[in-house]
């Protein structure tokens, strides 16, 4: 999975979000507000992460264990899916 072009993820007030750019605000109009973890899962797609790849990510850096953390890359991959901002 990757993030489609035209998206960029950004640092606003010390929150990320990620923001339209060009055609892509005709499309998605607004910005969409990450945690934390949603930035670190959001880079990831960046590189064409695997869910996988992400799962690991998020072991890696929280004390979580592996079930949660595959839920929550599910419910975030079908998130950005559901808006269309990924692959």
């Amino acid at each position: 999975m990757q993030v489609k072009n035209g998206f960029m993820l950004r640092e606003i007030a010390g929150q990320p979000v990620v923001v339209p750019l060009g055609a892509r605000v005709v499309e998605f109009n607004g910005i969409m507000t990450l945690s934390e973890s949603g930035a670190v899962l959001w880079r990831r797609l960046e590189k064409d992460a695997s869910v996988e790849d992400m799962v690991q990510a998020l072991l890696a850096l929280y004390d979580v264990d592996r079930e949660t953390a595959l839920q929550d890359v599910e419910a975030f991959v079908e998130s950005m899916k559901s808006n269309r901002l990924i692959d």
